[in-house]
């Protein structure tokens, strides 16, 4: 009988950006993505870019936006944290 080979947990780190200027929305929309990874348990960094070059870097031409992993995944409204954790639900598995 062979030892039990040990197998590394998945740990990927989920880089989500709100990008907007700090306004109420881009607040709001911060507030619903923390709640979203928080409740699906994503091992996530969140960071805030107000940074307008940026922003229009990732095609963004109405704010707040959310970019996971590069990818711009909404833009122009502010979710509920339901509608965020169905955009981050794949992230969980």
């Amino acid at each position: 009988m062979s030892p039990e080979i040990p197998t590394p947990e998945r740990t990927l780190l989920v880089i989500i950006k709100v990008l907007g200027p700090g306004c109420t929305n881009c607040k709001n929309l911060e507030r619903v993505t923390r709640q979203a990874v928080d409740g699906l348990g994503v091992d996530a960094t969140i960071e805030k870019v107000t940074d307008y070059p940026t922003i229009v870097g990732y095609g963004v031409m109405a704010t707040p936006a959310l970019v996971v992993d590069e990818e711009l995944v909404l833009s122009g409204r502010v979710p509920t944290a339901a509608q965020v954790r169905e955009l981050l639900a794949p992230l969980a598995t």
